[in-house]
């Protein structure tokens, strides 16, 4: 299982983002999202309303203690991977994080706090540059799954895209 812990989410300031961040876990293989810092419904909804219509299996939680959901991973033998851009680089560590564990990847919002750098079994770099978390987790997730995210069905969607050159194509499901 992977599953992303979005750090000290603010509910004016970050709502697309998180948004941004939540649906990329989703699309590209996460199985579920837990949210901290400040609890917004609006943005846990629109989450939801997007698997009830789009398909799942991926579910949404909140917790306002971050440590908490870290060492509660940790002590279950799961892994903590810490997206930052300070870390190892990614092209450089991946395969070694394709292991059985269970995997919390963590991303944060405002100015990430010390001791997630020290709780974390491994902080990555998808460059080492500044960019955003919703890119760091999209390329993470792809390099992870080796591009098979690309295929993924999602189970009880109602609507459905249909690829196509030009336009758009959309497709109610029964």
């Amino acid at each position: 299982m992977i599953a992303v812990l979005r750090l000290g989410h603010r509910k004016k300031r970050d709502a697309r983002v998180t948004t941004h961040v939540c649906l990329a876990a989703r699309a590209f293989g996460a199985s579920k999202i837990i949210l901290s810092g400040e609890k917004d419904e609006k943005l846990i909804k629109n989450v939801e309303d997007v698997v009830e219509r789009w398909g799942g299996p991926f579910s949404i939680e909140y917790c306002k203690n971050w440590r908490k959901v870290i060492k509660n991973w940790k002590s279950k033998g799961g892994e903590v991977i810490h997206l930052t851009m300070y870390g190892l680089p990614v092209q450089k560590v991946i395969d070694k994080l394709k292991n059985d564990k269970d995997k919390l990847i963590v991303v944060g919002s405002s100015k990430v706090p010390g001791e997630v750098f020290e709780l974390a079994d491994w902080n990555v770099a998808v460059t080492n540059q500044p960019h955003s978390e919703v890119s760091s987790l999209a390329v993470f997730l792809h390099m992870f799954f080796e591009g098979s995210e690309l295929e993924k069905k999602f189970k009880n969607a109602k609507i459905k895209i249909i690829p196509s050159k030009k336009g758009k194509k959309i497709i109610e499901l029964k």
